[in-house]
């Protein structure tokens, strides 16, 4: 009976001893991989700030070359407005000590010329800019239409479960409601649709500055005084966002 009862407990020691080892295996492991993580210095988005002492931005400005993007009042071409905002946009937060690197800075799509699906390789292209560049944040500049001209303001597009892409949207957003004067103040929106949004790394917004289907719009965002100060309401918000983080 009693060696019974010791082959028992003998049995039961190393089932213990087992059961240890595997979970201090398993803990090593999650802490190899909490190491590796903090020294990359991930984000609660994964995204790695590895640039976070030149505080790196990523400006894109939307379409180019063979896209024009939205075509309003009196054939409007939305791609070089977007460009020479984001121009603006480059100096304005290059003069307040950001790091700046843009998608693009000429009339100039992100596609090869034989390219089958050149919207999409320019997309993807955009999408991989951005993981290897790793910025702070990204900012997309673009501008809307709608079928009723009367409709106009900017607005401030977030990936809907994306906390941080929501903080700083409302950055811009009332930064640009404000700056611009803007009479019927607009609200950011969830967007879970856009490619950009979806399939871009670390904290991004698109910015649409205004409406090219609104007469009185799309004439101001044609001049360059208009467009500084577009540009100077997303570096306020950007700073911001920055700020309180």
């Amino acid at each position: 009976m009693k060696l019974k009862k010791y082959r028992i407990e003998m049995i039961m020691a190393c089932l213990l001893l087992v059961c240890f080892y595997l979970l201090s295996r398993q803990a090593a492991v999650v802490s190899v991989q909490m190491t590796t993580d903090q020294e990359k210095g991930k984000n609660s988005e994964g995204q790695v700030q590895e640039n976070a002492g030149r505080k790196l931005i990523l400006v894109d400005p939307g379409h180019g070359e063979s896209d024009p993007g939205m075509i309003g009042v009196g054939g409007l071409e939305e791609k070089g407005i977007n460009l020479s905002i984001s121009l603006l946009l480059k100096e304005n937060l290059e003069r307040r000590g950001y790091s700046v690197v843009m998608t693009r800075d000429t009339d100039k799509g992100l596609y090869d010329a034989s390219s089958n699906n050149k919207k999409a390789q320019d997309m993807q292209r955009r999408v991989a800019l951005i993981s290897e560049k790793s910025p702070l944040l990204s900012v997309s500049i673009h501008q809307n239409s709608y079928q009723d001209p009367a409709v106009h303001g900017p607005q401030v597009f977030y990936y809907e479960s994306s906390s941080e892409g929501k903080k700083l949207a409302e950055a811009i957003q009332g930064s640009l409601n404000e700056k611009l004067e803007v009479d019927r103040q607009r609200e950011i929106k969830g967007n879970t649709s856009y490619y950009l949004l979806k399939r871009s790394q670390g904290t991004l917004v698109i910015v649409e500055c205004g409406f090219l289907t609104n007469p009185d719009e799309a004439a101001k965002l044609q001049t360059e005084s208009y467009q500084k100060k577009v540009a100077d309401a997303i570096a306020d918000g950007v700073d911001h966002y920055l700020e309180i983080q």
